[in-house]
């Protein structure tokens, strides 16, 4: 849908909605025995930032550490 001035569409007109659940920080923790554990490893560089996992690797978005997956 454009604005009144024919111009660019509104931020709301992006398309179709996509299936599944949003991600969120809270999908980094999980609970087991009644305690918040984490899921992710922490960077080694930086204290207190999480690595990201990909299939064949875990990176830190901040520092630039990358630590390769073991190939099977």
């Amino acid at each position: 849908m454009a604005d009144k001035k024919g111009g660019k569409p509104d931020a709301k007109s992006k398309g179709p909605a996509k299936s599944g659940a949003k991600k969120g920080v809270w999908s980094l923790y999980e609970v087991r025995d009644g305690r918040l554990t984490r899921k992710n490893k922490f960077s080694p560089k930086s204290p207190g930032d999480f690595l990201a996992n990909h299939k064949d690797r875990v990176t830190c978005g901040k520092t630039g550490y990358m630590e390769k997956k073991k190939q099977l």
